[in-house]
């Protein structure tokens, strides 16, 4: 079983993969399922959790599970277990959280770490300027994208930030675009408007709202499905016919309302750390196939 963590500015996604299935997915995978990914949980990320508390929470969330990893609070866990994890690969957007899981592994676990990072085989040739300055999460997302449909691919991922990352026909991450998210540019609002009051997030159903309610939620809505329209009309003006894939928390509120976005890929980061991990720890269970599928079948 491998264990991947993706850890965002907001929110943490952790899943577990069976590493008996096929990376890739198989054939016949549809858009938004992840053969071999058994578990998952979304928690929040709390920049003040120690690497104790890190551990403590993982294996919670394993045990639930039936699950445990070796190291020093597993012998308990032995008799009971329905698997074991053999090894943890970790993307982060939050410095202090990647030392903090560094040192839980280092302290709790006797498995492999991989942890997305400059010197990390990725297999994706970054054509940025400063090839660091990329996150490791939109690294991780490219090479799950190109693995998936092939390229020319665009990512778009709705999370604390919108990123836009776009990778061409040869598997080469060419860059993208950064913008404050959804719930940024409205908490910027509110609390710059006195007269508007925070809403909950749902499409309202017209553009034209009645209230300042509905008029919020459609410009929210509405306003970054367009930008997302937008950004990636423009990008493929750059790139040429492209596939773009929608994935990140806020993805299944805004993906459907873009006519640009062919799939919604929830785990899109997660399938692409399962394969960073194949390619960085050889002696793992977990084994990327000989070429990965879509690399043949280019989509437009």
């Amino acid at each position: 079983m491998l264990l991947a963590l993706d850890v965002g500015n907001t929110q943490t996604v952790v899943g577990v993969f069976d590493d008996r299935s096929d990376p890739s997915g198989g054939p016949g995978r549809a858009a938004g399922e992840l053969p071999g990914l058994v578990h998952s949980w979304r928690i929040a990320t709390v920049v003040e959790r120690t690497a104790d508390e890190h551990a403590v929470l993982l294996l919670d969330l394993l045990r639930l599970v039936g699950l445990h990893v070796p190291g020093r609070a597993s012998a308990a866990a032995d008799a009971a277990s329905r698997g074991v994890v053999d090894g943890i690969v970790v993307s982060s957007s939050v410095p202090a959280v990647t030392a903090a899981l560094r040192l839980t592994v280092a302290s709790w676990f006797e498995v492999p770490l991989v942890v997305v990072g400059p010197g990390v085989k990725t297999g994706m040739p970054i054509l940025y300027d400063d090839p660091r300055e990329v996150g490791a999460d939109r690294v991780v997302n490219a090479v799950g994208a190109i693995d998936l449909y092939g390229g020319p691919a665009i990512v778009v991922d709705l999370g604390t930030a919108t990123t836009f990352d776009a990778i061409s026909g040869d598997g080469e991450y060419l860059g993208g675009a950064i913008v404050p998210g959804i719930e940024i540019s409205m908490n910027a609002l509110f609390e710059h408007a006195a007269a508007l009051r925070r809403v909950e997030l749902v499409a309202p159903g017209v553009t034209i709202g009645r209230s300042t309610v509905e008029s919020m939620q459609a410009g929210a809505i509405y306003g970054f499905a367009a930008l997302v329209d937008g950004l990636c009309n423009r990008m493929r003006d750059e790139l040429g016919p492209a596939t773009v894939l929608a994935t990140g928390g806020l993805a299944a509120l805004v993906a459907p309302h873009c006519k640009a976005v062919a799939h919604h890929e929830p785990w899109l980061t997660l399938h692409g750390l399962r394969l960073v991990y194949a390619r960085n720890s050889p002696a793992a269970a977990v084994r990327e196939p000989p070429g990965a599928r879509a690399r043949s079948r280019r989509t437009s």
